[in-house]
């Protein structure tokens, strides 16, 4: 499997997604989903369908820990930590150039651009636009690349993408918001990676913190 089970605990099932896979598509396309639900009812050996319910969504060029849950009822208790903002995310990335400062907090208006997969920042009195927040430091650098810890207070489309991208310091491998082309784009990769979700259990209502290892060729490794 490209993916790897971080942790089984009742109704919850953490994954380690690869980059490069969709977290929900069509039938007969490739996706996290469709993999996930395959292994299960085979190691079940269930004969019907398989439910798996999908609280939140991973890039396809983004790796990292994405949850689901195995019945409706704690799919609708974490689907409603995600719509009110107590999951805490937190991202690490490789990014070109070097960030200002060591740490601070980006706040930005997005605007997702009609019948396009793809936003942009634009000014507050955009109609459309909404706010973005996040919050990063610089965990590493050399030459002209930084490995960076970013905790985003919104949901916006691509909003940890964008917010850099409009620095002038695009992900690595991310040439849609203007990375320089590298092996990682090849392979529809970028260097942005789900770190760890911290949440609330379902069921017993303790925090939960799951972490999601880097791939083994993740650039700037040797760096940390």
């Amino acid at each position: 499997m490209p993916w790897s089970v971080l942790l089984e605990d009742g109704p919850i099932l953490a994954i380690n997604k690869p980059a490069g896979l969709l977290t929900q598509a069509p039938p007969g396309v490739p996706s996290l989903e469709a993999e996930v639900k395959a292994w299960l009812k085979e190691r079940l050996d269930k004969p019907g369908n398989v439910y798996l319910g999908i609280p939140h969504r991973l890039d396809r060029g983004v790796s990292g820990v994405i949850v689901f849950t195995r019945n409706s009822k704690a799919a609708a208790r974490m689907a409603e930590q995600f719509e009110q903002r107590t999951v805490r995310k937190v991202y690490w990335a490789v990014v070109e150039g070097l960030p200002d400062l060591a740490s601070a907090e980006l706040t930005d208006w997005i605007l997702k651009l009609p019948d396009q997969s793809r936003a942009e920042i634009v000014s507050a009195v955009t109609p459309g636009a909404r706010g973005c927040r996040l919050s990063y430091r610089v965990l590493a650098s050399r030459e002209n690349q930084s490995l960076v810890e970013i905790e985003p207070h919104t949901g916006r489309m691509h909003q940890i993408r964008v917010q850099f991208a409009s620095r002038g310091w695009p992900v690595l491998g991310d040439v849609q918001y203007g990375s320089t082309p590298s092996p990682l784009s090849e392979v529809q990769r970028i260097a942005l990676h789900a770190h760890s979700l911290t949440f609330q259990h379902p069921v017993r209502y303790d925090p939960l913190t799951i972490t999601a290892p880097l791939p083994d060729d993740w650039p700037m490794t040797n760096d940390q």
